[in-house]
């Protein structure tokens, strides 16, 4: 019998991995504009920057990112810092946000690098730490307020960065941000039409540049109206459900008490509601409310409140696309976006009472 032969199984040989002379010589462009192309650099054009991408995705092309950020000296990451004593800390909305960011982000390449702090002062060292580690190229701003020192300290840095709102002061800033003052005029206008004079303003708290914005978007509403601010049916500095409670019992107990009330957040409206509910006044008929937000806890109410809500996914979304722009060079005063609020109706407003036939003053 014949000897046997010795086989040997071999694995199979590890496929190569592409590199971006691969994609550079399939395309016949040279690898530095490949390099700058795939990094988004303005000064490949944006046909030349997609024909690139395509072509590096449908090869399995994939840098490294520790030489990445070598080269580039930047590490794809989006930094968000959430301070958490904030009165809602963005908590109603914090899954959509971030589902917005993380999807914009992710087809670029980038990731999200999330941390939070229990303090103003405890942010400011946050922001410092993650800017000298490099664990974020550029920040989005949360819910800004009018001076805000964290823009202060990112521009002192030289770090990039996009707020989610505006500031007093509109210098090397980019933005996106929800005409919340545009919603609060829209709001006097429908209650107008439903023929409610008497309109009160319940606003957030002033240093953030929201309340700024809303109680001028409610003040032009009521001139676009022809009707007249009763400053003692303004009241400020409402952030919470049982603040917002007080402050609707407060308007109620006025000799001559607002048929209808804007508030400039959800928490704020729902308050209203429970005072009315708590005086036996009918929503909707007795007592209008119109807030903004579009929190769960408004459309599980009864009634449901009327709102304007805002689509944050798709905030998210573009302050990640305008941050990584803005990392990539574009100016800030090239990125600046705004969009709006759409009316969410609900059982808590309409007609006034004496506007449905009975007596002016009295209920149904």
């Amino acid at each position: 019998m014949g000897a046997r032969r010795a086989q040997t199984a071999r694995a199979p040989a590890p496929a190569r991995r592409v590199t971006i002379s691969d994609v550079a010589a399939s395309l016949g462009l040279t690898k530095g504009t490949v390099s700058r192309a795939l990094n988004g650099y303005t000064d490949i054009a944006e046909a030349t920057r997609a024909r690139v991408a395509a072509r590096a995705g449908r090869m399995g092309y994939s840098p490294l990112a520790h030489a990445q950020a070598i080269r580039t000296g930047r590490v794809r990451a989006i930094g968000l810092v959430l301070q958490l004593e904030e009165h809602d800390a963005q908590r109603p909305f914090l899954a959509d946000f971030l589902q917005g960011i993380t999807a914009a982000a992710g087809a670029e390449g980038w990731t999200l690098t999330v941390a939070t702090a229990g303090s103003e002062a405890d942010g400011r060292e946050t922001y410092t730490r993650l800017i000298e580690d490099r664990k974020a190229d550029g920040f989005i701003l949360p819910r800004t307020r009018l001076d805000d020192p964290r823009v202060d300290l990112l521009l002192g840095a030289g770090t990039p960065f996009v707020m989610y709102g505006r500031t007093r002061d509109s210098r090397n800033r980019a933005w996106f941000d929800i005409l919340g003052e545009a919603a609060m005029g829209e709001a006097v206008k429908r209650l107008a039409g439903f023929g409610h004079r008497r309109i009160a303003f319940i606003n957030g708290l002033a240093d953030y540049t929201y309340a700024t914005l809303r109680e001028e978007g409610f003040r032009e509403g009521m001139a676009d109206a022809e009707l007249d601010v009763d400053e003692e049916m303004i009241i400020h500095g409402v952030a919470t459900l049982a603040a917002g409670e007080l402050a609707a019992d407060a308007l109620l107990s006025l000799d001559d008490p607002p048929t209808a009330v804007v508030c400039a957040t959800d928490k704020a409206g729902l308050g209203v509601c429970r005072a009315a509910a708590a005086r036996g006044l009918r929503l909707g008929r007795d007592l209008s409310v119109i807030a903004y937000d579009g929190v769960p806890e408004s459309a599980l109410a009864q009634p449901p409140l009327t709102t304007f809500e805002v689509d944050q996914v798709h905030a998210g979304a573009r302050l990640a696309s305008l941050l990584i722009r803005r990392c990539r060079g574009a100016a800030p005063d090239e990125l600046r976006e705004t969009a709006l609020a759409r009316l969410r109706e609900g059982g808590t407003d309409g007609p006034p009472a004496f506007a449905r036939g009975a007596p002016e003053g009295a209920s149904e």
